[in-house]
């Protein structure tokens, strides 16, 4: 068969009703990784759907325990060939978030596929169990069609915590970098950027969770007798967070910011739009970094988010002032960001501007990465992408959101690529979440040409790469 045979038969996988099949088996398997009891049925949907699915591709499969308390399994999959072939990691994660099935509408299910038109519902549809089932899927095809050999030696990481912050990844990773050491991760995770414009990313926004309180006085006081006397827990908070972001989005704290753009990542932005699909938002206009693009603000700048605020009884407010006051806030940063000191540049700020009083606690953690768009194995996806979908597709230096790149490129040190095979309003933290038919036979297609081109390269490689910035 030829590269044209297989992407074009590989599309059959997803008109014949094959691929419905292997997901919805896969979607029945309740994945919560945010509930504490499903321990088993995540060990049991790496033990069973995937180890059966990558044993097929003649892959040696080892089940990871997590050395986190709680924490959901690991699947290890190896499909060596030969020493002198480049070696690809494909990862992906088979939690998923919790199913709510009272939120769902009416006729629709978390745990069961519906089909309507384009739409599959389901959960795990879009995030990410249909993404990793079409990167098995074509990996079985381009090894069929070679006569049951790929041209290139495969491994495969299978997740189960991401929906809970990927807990035991990184240390999983560090213990094992050289059994994971590969040449490329290949990867499918996230949406494109529009439904019908296929999309390369290379690395993720970090993010630094972080609270800060005050905690003034044991109980209430009658807001007339104490009013003018007491200081407003409330009020404080509230002034303080202005210190930080202004009333038009704008970070005031100058480490908090982002650095400058580097070209590279400004020129690939230059064809990029945010929003705009049928259920997206309006974008404000003024808002956020000033003298930026839509992309450049959201993929490019840092934004300080106010999550959740919260003082006195705001659903049965009394004539008291409070005692308490709570801001759950979160940093969405880029590469170059001192992220690692946000605490510091946090607690010198406030007392600074005279709120030594506001307590401040860091939650959680996420790196920021970001492969250069000249790397040579950007260049090489790309150009396959391209050639199998008459497209070109989209390239990202990095998401809005955040992913566990930072495990990969920086722990494991390699070049990331990411094809994503959901899109924006695919609603995959929600209820009604689906996947597009359409974008799953085209990203079949894609990771087809994808793989085939892998095992095209030999003993060569793209080029010399750099992991991240």
């Amino acid at each position: 068969m030829t590269r044209g045979d297989v992407v074009r038969e590989s599309a059959r996988y997803v008109d014949s009703g094959a691929f419905l099949d292997d997901l919805r088996r896969r979607v029945a398997l309740p994945t919560e990784s945010q509930d504490h009891n499903s321990l088993p049925v995540l060990q049991s949907y790496l033990s069973g759907e995937m180890s059966s699915a990558l044993e097929r591709l003649g892959a040696v499969c080892s089940i990871v325990e997590n050395s986190v308390p709680g924490g959901g399994p690991f699947l290890i999959a190896h499909r060596h060939e030969d020493d002198s072939l480049p070696t690809v990691l494909v990862y992906g994660h088979g939690d998923v978030v919790l199913g709510q099935p009272e939120r769902w509408r009416s006729g629709l299910s978390p745990w069961e596929i519906v089909v309507e038109g384009d739409r599959w519902y389901g959960r795990g549809t879009a995030d990410n169990k249909g993404q990793h089932t079409i990167n098995i899927a074509a990996l079985e095809h381009v090894m069929a069609a070679r006569g049951g050999r790929l041209g290139f030696n495969l491994k495969v990481l299978i997740e189960t915590g991401e929906e809970s912050g990927s807990p035991g990844l990184r240390e999983m990773c560090e213990q094992r970098a050289d059994d994971l050491a590969a040449d490329l991760l290949l990867a499918s995770d996230g949406p494109r950027l529009a439904a019908e414009r296929p999309t390369v990313f290379l690395g993720s926004r970090g993010q630094v969770a972080f609270t800060l309180s005050l905690d003034l006085r044991e109980g209430t006081y009658h807001s007339g007798n104490w009013g003018g006397l007491l200081r407003n827990p409330a009020t404080v908070l509230a002034n303080a967070l202005a210190s930080m972001v202004d009333g038009r989005g704008v970070i005031t704290v100058p480490e908090l910011r982002a650095p400058e753009i580097p070209e590279a990542v400004r020129a690939a932005l230059a064809d990029v739009s945010p929003g705009g699909g049928p259920t997206d938002p309006d974008i404000d206009d003024g808002w956020g970094e000033p003298g930026l693009t839509t992309a450049e603000r959201v993929m490019g700048a840092n934004s300080l988010e106010v999550l959740a605020f919260v003082s006195g009884t705001p659903d049965a407010p009394v004539n008291a002032i409070p005692a308490t006051a709570r801001a759950h806030c979160q940093l969405r940063f880029v590469v170059g960001t001192p992220w690692q000191e946000l605490e510091r540049i946090v607690r010198e700020h406030l007392d600074a501007q005279g709120y030594p009083m506001v307590q401040v606690r860091v939650d959680s953690t996420m790196a920021a990465t970001r492969l250069s768009p000249d790397d040579p194995w950007v260049r090489w996806a790309v150009a396959s992408i391209e050639q199998s979908t008459q497209k070109v597709p989209v390239i990202l230096p990095n998401l809005g959101g955040s992913l566990p790149n930072d495990v990969f490129a920086e722990v494991i040190g390699m070049p990331t690529v990411w094809v994503p095979h959901s899109y924006p309003a695919c609603a995959q933290h929600g209820p009604d979440e689906h996947l597009l038919a359409s974008v799953a036979r085209e990203g079949m297609q894609m990771m087809c040409g994808l793989f085939w081109d892998l095992g095209e390269l030999g003993s060569t490689r793209p080029g010399a790469s750099t992991a991240a910035e």
